[in-house]
């Protein structure tokens, strides 16, 4: 049940369209849908101010379109499916569900992103083109909660003059998502040119001694600069949505 549910059953209560007890009925609904595979938790968007997001891997196809109508059709405008792949992305469009597919972040969104309603602009910043798709989930996920992105891509620390050029757009910023892989640095950097939260993201791009990401992992935790925090490797949505509530304070 959304807070325009609420809302709803509460007016009509008022007008006299429904009984005390229904109303009771109405507003006691469980705010889970159980699906038997999944459980739909329908009151997040009234609990967080954003709906239930589809972690699409490890789910099977069949599985992510039934969680997705299921939203639909309990109120929810709009679907965000993180981590699909290709071909799920294209066997749940055969199964009948219409969504726009974004390759390169991995991404789904039945329904329309929301108008932007943030307090500023959020920049989502990477050291390589190579950290481009967890830059893209990151961004996307910022828009479809509401937030107008500037993308800065391939500004790493091995030709810093290409992140210098877009000082403008750092000090304008609201929330700052740096994303990097091999030695992380571009965090450090950002967080010591920006007066603004800034989010890293390390990524698993980068040679043998990188780790999968560990390396950057360890080097944005071990930041000197104030004001930076750190989410889990390759994890541009959780990045994504942190920038989005910082930027809806």
């Amino acid at each position: 049940m959304t807070q325009r549910d609420i809302k709803d059953t509460l007016t009509r209560f008022k007008e006299g369209k429904l009984s005390l007890d229904e109303a009771v009925l109405a507003l006691k609904e469980q705010p889970f849908v159980d699906l038997g595979f999944a459980k739909y938790d329908s009151h997040r968007a009234l609990r967080q101010g954003a709906g239930e997001v589809i972690y699409g891997a490890g789910k099977t196809p069949e599985q992510i379109a039934a969680i997705a109508s299921a939203m639909i059709e309990r109120g929810q405008s709009s679907v965000l499916i993180t981590r699909l792949s290709p071909e799920s992305a294209q066997r749940v469009r055969e199964l009948g569900l219409c969504f726009t597919y974004y390759e390169l972040a991995k991404i789904g969104i039945a329904g329309n992103m929301k108008d932007p309603d943030g307090k500023g602009a959020i920049v989502v910043a990477t050291g390589g083109t190579s950290d481009m798709p967890v830059a893209e989930e990151a961004a996307l996920t910022a828009e479809f909660l509401g937030n107008k992105v500037t993308r800065l891509y391939d500004v790493g620390v091995a030709g810093l003059h290409r992140l210098l050029s877009h000082m403008d757009d750092i000090m304008s910023a609201r929330v700052i998502v740096a994303i990097a892989g091999m030695e992380g640095a571009l965090a450090s950097v950002i967080g010591g040119l920006a007066d603004c939260p800034v989010i890293a993201v390390p990524t698993s791009v980068g040679y043998g001694a990188s780790l999968g990401g560990l390396s950057a992992l360890l080097s944005m935790l071990n930041s000197c600069a104030s004001g930076v925090s750190v989410v889990n490797i390759d994890n541009g949505f959780g990045a994504g949505y942190q920038a989005s509530m910082i930027n809806h304070l």
